[in-house]
This record gives structure tokens, C-alpha cells and sequence, in this order.
């Protein structure tokens, strides 16, 4: 990787245990500008984030100087494009994948902005937290499971496609640019009318969400299994002042949708006007990266503030101004004083999600289960754009089932469109979101009825039976949330949709299955 043997000897001494991400870590820290080394050797803070799971640099392809700056004059026009790329820092593979999925119309700052995207969504952890008990499930065996309920009148539902897993030269589904799905507010692109599958229509309706950047041929079998539906996919940048790409396969009617008012800030300095007067001219941001669910570390801000403190006077070289901005764009550090960057409160970022404020707050959560939490949420305004048709069909309330709804963004979202929340039947392992969901609930003073449920595996099929004829069915089946299985720049378990986390979009997939067969007896 061209780091000297020296500082690698070093990098191993300080980090005995081998791991490879902090080594890699200590290694790009030493070599930031206006660090000494060392300062570097008194820096034991090993990780740039108190709860993250792995760091954010992956392996990097080794190109020698003289073939980077030789061979790439003599290969494609598509290779030519990548150079700038590597120039950068990013790797050949990064910058291959990042120019195959955004198009060859795509330009350098997208390209930039997909490959960061697709490293932050590595730190994105599955929203209900592990299940060391839960056995996934083979896609084999779903298969085999798909569709084989008829329902209690022995109707036939439509058979999909039976074939194995997509490969990567099969995939048929790719990500749009702009990822603006159906349409958003303010933009005149839009669409109104799409056909259904006949086994697809709605109602009931489902909604269910997933990380945009996972392996090749993951959404196409989600579709496939989701009634053949193709996702829509979003970027919540256009919503708010964060980026969070997402699809989302749903049988929702598309047209009538609006915007919940009002409308969020859009840019950075609008959500959040005291940083202003401290931005430098040179850092250009006006959105921020994906929200994740770990937080940059105080010895960051040291080293950014160490590495600007000798230009106080003037503007940084341009070595410095890289080397701080790709860090602020990574952790989405703000300035919060001369040379001072400081990350993202919890607060901060619950209102770029679109909660209350305080959602998350008291009920004895520390402040990292806050981020670990708010990570890996819903954006609420994007989810409120897509179910806002809703509002109109009823008029009286909804029954709704979540799934896996964490801190309960698809209810804030209802909630916020005002549609009444008649019964919300909530499945969700992690006991923190739980209390989170419960006290929204009762501040909110809510009155329908709220069912939480720790574990989906208690829910076969005679459970929803017994809920269905309490509660008359289910108008909306919603779930799904960022998964580590599928991220795609998750190179260390990046196990797809047969992953331990990912493998609950089965579950997802069957107990929806079952909604609709009872519902159309």
C-alpha cells in the first residue's frame, strides 16, 4: 500500500492485537498533514468512532506510480475517467464499481460522493440489533416456503419466478441518476402511473426499505420476491439536508403525494445557522454524507484542529484543505469555532431525520445507543412523501404492522401526516427502541392501540391470525431498515440477503405473504 516499513513496524506495535482496520487507521492518521509523528505515537485512541464496528478504509488495489501514470493513457475512454479517481485516493475498484452503477454520464463529484456513500453505508448496523438465537434462512428454503399458503378459501396466489439468485451479469436492476424515484418535491420529473402485478394490488399495502448500495443482484431478488414490483429508489437528499439513499418496494398508489409541512431545511447552513459564521470559504459542503450510527472521536477533531492551527492566518495549502474536508465529509463534522470541527449532536441529527426533537432523549439511553438508533432509522419526511397518499383513502385511521420499526419512523411519519394510528401492532428486538417507540406513544397521546413484540419468530401464522381478527387486518405492512449484509462496500460480511441480519427480509417477506392471503379470502 506504499506506507513506509518503518511507520508500519510502528503502526503494529501500537495495535499488538493485529487488527488490521486500526493498524490501517493509525497509518493514514500519521501521514494526515501537520501531524508529527510524534504526536501520532501519543494518540491511543485506536478507533475514530466509539461504537464502531470496523473502520471506514477497505484494502485499497496496489497501483504502482508508473502504471498509474503510464498504462492508464493507453487503455478506454471508461478507464481515463477512473483516473481522477485514483488520484484522489479512492481505489480502482471503488472508482470501477462507483462509474458502473452511476453511468457514464456521471460526474466527478457524484462519482466521489457514490464511492463515500457506499464506505459510510459499511458502518450502517442492522436496526433490531443481533439475533444470536435466530438461524437464517436459506434462500433455498424460502424458496421452497414462496407463496405455498393458498389462504383459508384455497385461493391460488400468482407464482413468481423460481430461479436461483441473480449474478452479477445477470442483474437487470440498477441505481438511477438522479435517484429521485417516482419524483420528489420540486422537481418537475415525475411519474404517476405505474402497473401493478394483479397479485400486487393493494389493499392491503406494504412499504419496505432497504440501503440503495448493496451487492449485485440483492434488489432484483427482493423484487422478485416482492411480487416482481421494481424498487423506487431515493436519495433523502432531496428531502432534507442529508443525503441517505434507500429503495423502497411498495404497492402504494403513487400519484397525489405532497410533502409534509413544513418543509425541512435544505442545506446545511439553513439547518443549522450558527456553523456559519465559523465555515471556511474552501469547504463547499451543503449537504451532509448519510447519518451514520457511530459519531467521529474527539482525537479527530484534535488532529483536524492540530493540522489547521499553524494557517491561522490565511488559507491552508491544498494538501490540508483534502485532508480535512474528506474527514468532515466522512464523519459530517460541522465548524463550531476558529479551526474547530465538532460531529453531529444526537439532536442535530434527529431533526435531519425528521423527528421530534428529543425523540431519543432520557429513559436512561446513553448518547451512543442515540446514534446507533437514529443510524439506522427512516428518514421521515421521504418515508411521509411516499405515504401521504394514504391520507386520503383513510379518512377513519389505520391498522398498521411494523416490522423491525425501530424507533418508529413509519409511525412519527403517519402521525406527522395526520393519519390516526387505530392499532400498530410494533415488532422490535432491540429493548431500547422499544422504550423509545412506547414513550413517543404516550407523549403523543395517541389513542389507538400499541402491540410491541420483541422477536418476529413469535409470530407464525396462528399469532397474526389471532391479532388480524382482533384488530379486523392490516391496511399497511411496513418494515425494513439498513442491513451490514448488504452494504456494498462490506467486505467482510457482505453475506447478501442470506446474511444473519439480512435474512430477516424473509422473515419480512413471509409474514407479509400471509397478511395478504388472509385479507383477500
Amino acid at each position: 500500500m506504499g506506507f513506509p516499513e518503518n511507520m508500519v513496524a510502528k503502526a503494529l506495535k501500537e495495535n499488538p492485537e493485529g487488527n488490521v482496520d486500526l493498524i490501517l487507521e493509525y497509518l493514514l492518521a500519521s501521514t494526515a498533514p501537520g501531524i508529527s509523528s510524534q504526536e501520532q505515537q501519543n494518540d491511543d485512541s485506536g478507533s475514530l468512532s466509539s461504537d464502531s464496528e470496523g473502520s471506514l478504509y477497505e484494502e485499497f488495489t496496489d497501483i504502482e506510480s508508473s502504471e498509474s501514470e503510464t498504462s492508464l493513457d493507453y487503455v478506454s475512454e471508461d478507464i481515463k475517467k477512473l483516473k481522477p479517481l485514483v488520484e484522489m485516493g479512492y481505489s480502482m475498484d471503488e472508482a470501477s464499481t462507483a462509474h458502473e452503477r452511476c453511468g457514464p454520464d456521471a460526474t466527478l463529484e457524484e462519482l466521489a460522493d457514490f464511492i463515500c456513500a457506499a464506505q459510510l453505508a459499511k458502518e450502517q448496523d442492522v436496526l433490531l440489533g443481533p439475533l444470536p438465537e435466530m438461524k437464517p434462512r436459506s434462500l433455498a428454503d424460502l424458496k421452497k416456503r414462496k407463496l405455498s399458503a393458498s389462504g383459508a378459501c384455497g385461493r391460488k396466489v400468482q407464482r413468481r419466478s423460481q430461479k436461483d439468485p441473480l449474478t452479477e451479469e445477470e442483474e437487470n436492476i440498477r441505481l438511477p441518476n438522479p435517484m429521485i424515484g417516482f419524483g420528489v418535491p420540486n422537481e418537475s420529473h415525475s411519474i404517476v402511473h405505474r402497473r401493478l402485478p394483479e397479485v400486487a394490488a393493494g389493499p392491503p399495502y406494504f412499504y419496505f426499505e432497504n440501503v440503495a448500495l448493496a451487492p449485485k443482484g440483492v434488489w432484483d431478488t427482493i423484487s422478485r420476491f416482492l411480487y416482481e414490483i421494481e424498487p423506487e429508489f431515493v436519495d433523502s437528499k432531496y428531502f432534507c439536508a442529508a443525503a441517505r439513499k434507500r429503495g423502497y418496494v411498495h404497492n402504494l398508489p403513487i400519484n397525489n403525494r405532497f410533502p409534509l409541512l413544513p418543509l425541512p431545511p435544505q442545506t446545511i447552513h439553513e439547518a443549522l445557522p450558527l456553523t456559519k459564521r465559523w465555515w471556511p470559504s474552501w469547504d463547499t459542503r451543503t449537504k451532509f454524507n448519510c447519518l451514520m450510527t457511530s459519531f467521529g472521536s474527539a482525537k479527530l477533531t484534535e488532529r483536524i484542529w492540530k493540522a489547521l492551527e499553524p494557517y491561522s492566518g490565511g488559507v491552508p495549502p491544498l494538501s490540508v484543505q483534502k485532508y480535512v474536508i474528506e474527514e468532515c465529509r466522512k464523519w459530517n463534522l460541522v465548524w463550531v469555532g476558529r479551526n474547530k470541527v465538532a460531529p453531529l449532536e444526537p439532536d442535530e441529527v434527529e431533526m435531519l431525520l425528521g423527528f421530534p426533537r428529543n425523540h431519543t432523549r432520557g429513559g436512561g439511553i446513553n448518547r451512543t445507543d442515540r446514534y446507533k438508533s437514529l443510524g439506522n432509522s427512516f428518514q421521515v419526511d421521504t418515508v411521509a412523501y411516499h405515504l401521504s397518499v394514504l391520507k386520503e383513502l383513510y379518512p377513519k385511521g389505520m391498522n398498521v404492522l411494523s416490522l423491525f420499526s425501530g424507533i418508529g419512523g413509519a409511525e412519527v411519519a403517519l402521525h406527522r401526516l395526520g393519519i390516526r394510528l387505530n392499532n400498530v401492532v410494533s415488532i422490535e428486538i432491540s429493548e431500547v427502541n422499544r422504550n423509545i417507540m412506547r414513550s413517543w406513544w404516550e407523549q403523543t397521546n395517541q389513542k389507538g392501540t400499541l402491540v410491541d413484540i420483541e422477536d418476529v419468530q413469535e409470530v407464525d401464522e396462528a399469532r397474526l391470525g389471532q391479532l388480524m381478527d382482533a384488530f379486523g387486518g392490516f391496511d399497511l405492512v411496513i418494515g425494513g431498515s439498513p442491513c451490514n449484509n448488504l452494504t456494498g462496500n462490506n467486505r467482510y460480511t457482505r453475506d447478501g440477503l442470506e446474511g444473519k441480519e439480512s435474512s430477516l427480509f424473509f422473515e419480512y417477506f413471509r409474514i407479509l405473504e400471509s397478511v395478504m392471503s388472509r385479507c383477500r379470502c
